[in-house]
């Protein structure tokens, strides 16, 4: 950790109205959270592995209690190193195995899978059991299962099927039940920490050591990047991919007795990943009442390389220049200390209940 005092302006603190009368009465505990989700969005989760590690590491260890987490893709990457070992060190690894890796021009749909699946072994191979035995957290893992044209691996047929989701899902959100069914893939001891799933179709499957690793790589097959995943143990036969497309930042009906903690990359809510250039599709906040986000504040970004975090565009932006790349992704994860100190001295201190805004 760094010598240097804590600036907790370097945290954005919105909270839903439930969580929001309750930061302002009592503060922030450990003991008040009781789900972590994690949102979808590559490399940006590096640039805050220091806040997981200091909420995961030695902030939520003071009380430890049975805790769900519920991650879509890279989120659910962040959850499975969380469960699989030291969340420290495992945080460290998956930063480092993501930073290292280097794609070349026009590298097709199935190297990138290939080499993810390497990833993930490297990661978490041999682990299986330490995460689907964790003492304290409960994983569960969000993933979409394709229909239609969606369940082609093809470009052309895949590029259709997603141009014809884009434009139903700019009509109305609930049409994109036509292309895409939501999966959450579970801990076998208790299914997620959630309401009646009634705006897609939606399937929970128990997670097993035959399908952990296959529905972490189905999270993050990100379309016309990554090739899908025909099949997983357990679950309806089809062709599973990112979980991001439907629960982008996993705007979902939460149940439990206290706080969503959510570490996330910005400060709103994106309900999928065709929201994103729809500044009018924000999360539902009856969903969202008991919500506490902490993401990084817009002056904090403003001092990182390229003045934000890393994101997937970074292999574009710095084409040719690997090295260029992985210098500014390795400085923002040693920044991403200060988030992790700064939401420490805030909750220690009492202060979250003064910075909190309505999320």
């Amino acid at each position: 950790m760094s010598t240097v005092s804590p600036d907790p302006s370097v945290l954005t603190v919105r909270a839903g109205h439930r969580a929001y009368a309750r930061l302002k009465d009592a503060g922030l505990r450990p003991e008040d959270v009781h789900v972590i989700p994690g949102a979808a969005g590559g490399p940006k989760a590096l640039g805050i592995c220091g806040l997981d590690q200091a909420i995961f590491g030695e902030w939520l260890p003071r009380a430890r209690q049975v805790r769900s987490l519920i991650g879509a893709s890279i989120g659910s990457w962040r959850f499975a190193a969380v469960t699989s070992g030291d969340p420290v060190s495992q945080l460290a690894s998956l930063s480092d195995l993501y930073t290292r890796q280097r794609f070349p021009k026009g590298v097709s749909m199935a190297e990138v899978t290939r080499r993810s699946m390497v990833f993930l072994d490297e990661l978490l191979g041999g682990r299986e059991d330490a995460i689907l035995n964790h003492p304290d957290y409960r994983l569960n893992v969000v993933v979409v299962r394709s229909r239609g044209m969606l369940q082609h691996d093809t470009r052309g047929r895949l590029a259709l099927g997603l141009m014809a989701a884009i434009s139903a899902n700019m009509v109305s959100r609930r049409h994109l039940g036509r292309f895409m069914e939501r999966g959450i893939l579970h801990d076998p001891r208790e299914r997620a920490p959630l309401g009646d799933l009634i705006d897609f179709q939606s399937h929970q499957v128990p997670l097993t050591r035959e399908n952990l690793l296959a529905a972490l790589l189905a999270s993050a097959s990100i379309p016309m990047v990554m090739s899908g995943v025909a099949g997983i143990a357990g679950a309806p036969e089809g062709m599973y991919r990112d979980g991001g497309l439907l629960d982008y930042h996993l705007d979902l009906p939460y149940e439990q007795p206290g706080v969503v903690l959510y570490p996330h990359f910005t400060d709103r809510v994106i309900p999928g990943w065709f929201d994103k250039s729809l500044p009018w599709r924000r999360g539902d906040h009856t969903r969202l009442q008991d919500v506490v986000l902490v993401a990084p504040s817009r002056e904090y970004l403003g001092r990182l390389p390229d003045r934000k975090l890393p994101d997937r565009k970074d292999f574009e932006r710095y084409l040719d220049n690997d090295d260029g790349r992985e210098q500014a992704w390795r400085q923002s994860i040693a920044e991403s200390e200060r988030l992790g100190e700064a939401f420490l001295e805030l909750v220690d201190s009492g202060r979250i209940a003064d910075v909190v805004q309505p999320l």
